[in-house]
């Protein structure tokens, strides 16, 4: 085990060496997350298996992290854990990728070593909402408070049907 996580990887190597990495991203490294997130303080925490089945080469694993997500009804901070199993098939082709097992996710290799940051990153964003939100309703409750608040519902005087005037041209048949 490694007491700090490599920058790039060489996941067939890892593989044939039945390697395992643990450690820590700074969730601020993930350059593609930035868009989502509200805050870019925190750790993904990895914890990652290489190994042989037969002729595949696979990655078997975990990442886990909390995450500071922007809501996308309030804008405010809404916090998301994350703690995803990974099982990821190493192949250099499509062919290759479409004889994975069911199981497995394909990790598509063209060169030797990898950014091993991209593909967590990867991971995180395919576990991740598109539209990230509270699980209260956040923009008809105050902070703080479970009442929803009416008094907008309250001072509003019941407003007359717009189309009143043509009902009442309608029935004198000047319509």
């Amino acid at each position: 085990m490694l007491a700090r996580l490599p920058e790039y990887i060489d996941p067939l190597h890892l593989a044939d060496k039945r390697g395992e990495l643990k450690g820590q991203i700074p969730v601020s490294s993930l350059d593609r997350l930035a868009d989502i997130l509200f805050n870019d303080t925190g750790v993904v925490t990895v914890e990652l298996f290489f190994g042989r089945e037969g002729r595949l080469a696979k990655i078997e694993g975990q990442i886990e992290a909390v995450l500071e997500l922007k809501c996308q009804n309030c804008l405010q901070a809404v916090q998301w854990t994350v703690k995803n199993d990974i099982k990821l098939g190493i192949v250099s082709s499509i062919d290759q990728a479409d004889r994975l097992p069911e199981d497995y996710e394909p990790l598509l290799v063209d060169e030797e070593k990898i950014l091993l940051k991209d593909m967590i990153e990867d991971e995180l964003l395919l576990v991740l909402p598109t539209f990230p939100k509270h699980p209260h309703h956040c923009l008809t409750q105050k902070p703080g408070n479970n009442k929803v608040d009416h008094s907008f519902n309250e001072q509003q005087s019941p407003t007359e049907n717009p189309f009143s005037i043509l009902a009442k041209l309608k029935n004198t048949g000047d319509l």
